[in-house]
């Protein structure tokens, strides 16, 4: 038998997206290679092709041997149990004529990083904006347990089988190129894990979410999302529907992960209620897709941020900036309508100035939190801000009760981002004051209140914390609608 390294063996891949090489038989996935991780502890898939009808696939760390016969179509799938983390452990996979080895595989826990700019945004940032500590972050970033595998960038029409990418550990040279909030996410669960991470990193910017959707998942919004054919083809542009579906996910389903974080939103910003529907169908599907159960699906709402610049007066401009806060509304309504799904919030470390915040490490800590808490259950994390529970009139005061409030306080002792509003959803500028763990608001100008909203606009900087200084969302108390930001 020839004994191939598959990392030596990879050829430029072309769209048809497998691995070959005309002195072997079997092909596989680009991601099936020297340094992939595997998810610990659990049942994965290992899957390819072959011209030989058996396939034996044998792990160097329990020494078990898989047998599976390829179908007609030489296509062939597997499933090996996995153990404890560590490594470096080696698979061999061989037909009749040839053994490949995928050297230096670790075990360890998998996860994918999606979205569109905000989670693309590498270490490094991006030209003229930096992210904050970058480079005390690469310096130090030299890390063998933590892995990354970036997808290559890719719009088709039908789904695919394979990317293009490549398993890479940290260090100063690799990790500037990795995006910084997946980074400082996986970061954070290795210090708290002390077991390998890896990142399967498929995003890219300036995407919105009906691009990395199926076919299936789009059916119930056809007469809103239109899917342009161009068959086995690429498309010309990166926001077509179903387009990174097929390209950057597709290719990616069975493989073993312990959940999906996912930074986007931006894109759909103009159409805030259509969000809130299509959000939770691609979650839905994905892990219909998957058929690993409903893997932890942890987000980020976007943060706070003015289309205008100074003086600025640009319609388009104004009206994304008027649907902002309703987006991060339907945000935060999405961990109701997703199961095992939490939110980190971003009101506190927005920027006026950019749409990417700089401040990429709190977003990866934030996601982090949810991760270690609700998938690891490790209870003495905490993952939540204030979350908007109830609120009573008291005379002239609207008085709001929220969930995870302990030691609930303004972070300036005042706040400028309540409103107030009467039956006739005029709302006012209104004064807040914390009383154990109830915010009373209240305005001269409203004798009678019915409504509050908090961090309603564009821009805002948070500043209603719980003693674990972590900030609450943007909210409303009624659920009155503008007709120009609702339609569908």
């Amino acid at each position: 038998m020839k004994i191939l390294n598959v990392c030596k063996r990879i050829l430029p891949i072309a769209m048809a997206f497998m691995i070959h090489n005309v002195q072997a038989k079997v092909e596989l996935p680009s991601f099936f290679s020297d340094g992939m991780v595997l998810q610990q502890q659990s049942n994965v898939r290992i899957w390819g092709k072959s011209d030989k009808g058996k396939i034996t696939v044998t792990t160097s760390w329990d020494k078990k041997k898989y047998e599976v016969q390829a179908d007609a179509y030489g296509k062939w799938k597997v499933q090996v149990s996995t153990t404890v983390a560590g490594g470096p452990f080696t698979i061999e996979i061989s037909d009749e004529d040839d053994l490949l080895s995928i050297q230096n595989v670790l075990l360890g826990e998998v996860w994918l990083a999606s979205g569109q700019s905000n989670m693309e945004m590498p270490l490094k940032g991006f030209k003229n904006q930096p992210v904050h500590h970058s480079d005390e972050a690469v310096k130090n970033s030299d890390n063998d347990n933590i892995r990354f595998f970036n997808v290559e960038n890719t719009s088709w029409g039908e789904p695919l089988d394979n990317v293009k990418g490549q398993w890479l550990a940290a260090s100063p040279v690799s990790a500037m190129n990795f995006s910084a909030t997946a980074y400082f996410f996986a970061k954070e669960l290795y210090e708290k894990l002390n077991v390998p991470v890896a990142i399967i990193q498929s995003d890219w910017g300036g995407t919105p979410v009906e691009a990395w959707m199926s076919t299936a998942a789009l059916k119930p919004f056809a007469k809103k999302i239109k899917i342009n054919s161009v068959g086995n083809a690429a498309y010309d542009k990166k926001v077509e529907p179903t387009g990174l579906y097929n390209g950057m996910i597709h290719p990616l389903l069975s493989y073993g992960i312990k959940g999906a974080i996912w930074y986007q939103g931006e894109s759909n910003r103009s159409a805030p209620a259509l969000y809130g529907k299509l959000f939770p169908a691609m979650v839905k599907q994905w892990r219909q897709d998957w058929e690993i159960g409903d893997f932890a699906f942890y987000y980020v709402q976007i943060a706070p941020y003015s289309s205008l610049k100074p003086d600025e007066t640009k319609p388009q401009a104004l009206q994304l900036d008027r649907f902002s806060p309703y987006l991060r509304e339907y945000q935060l309504r999405a961990q109701q309508d997703i199961p095992n799904s939490g939110m980190a919030v971003l009101t506190d470390v927005g920027s006026a100035s950019t749409i990417h915040p700089p401040d990429k490490e709190t977003v990866g800590k934030r996601l982090s939190y949810w991760a270690l808490n609700k998938t690891y259950g490790k209870t003495d994390i905490h993952y939540s801000g204030p979350v908007f529970k109830s609120q009573k009139l008291k005379g002239s005061t609207l008085v709001l009760s929220f969930d995870y409030a302990e030691g609930l306080f303004l972070r300036n002792g005042v706040s400028g981002n309540f409103e107030i509003a009467g039956k006739d959803a005029v709302f006012y500028p209104a004064d807040a004051v914390v009383k154990d763990a109830d915010i009373h608001v209240s305005s001269p100008n409203v004798k009678k209140p019915v409504a509050v909203r908090y961090a309603f606009k564009s821009w805002v900087e948070g500043d209603v914390f719980n003693t674990y200084n972590l900030p609450a969302s943007t909210f409303k108390t009624d659920d009155w609608t503008d007709s120009d930001l609702f339609k569908e």
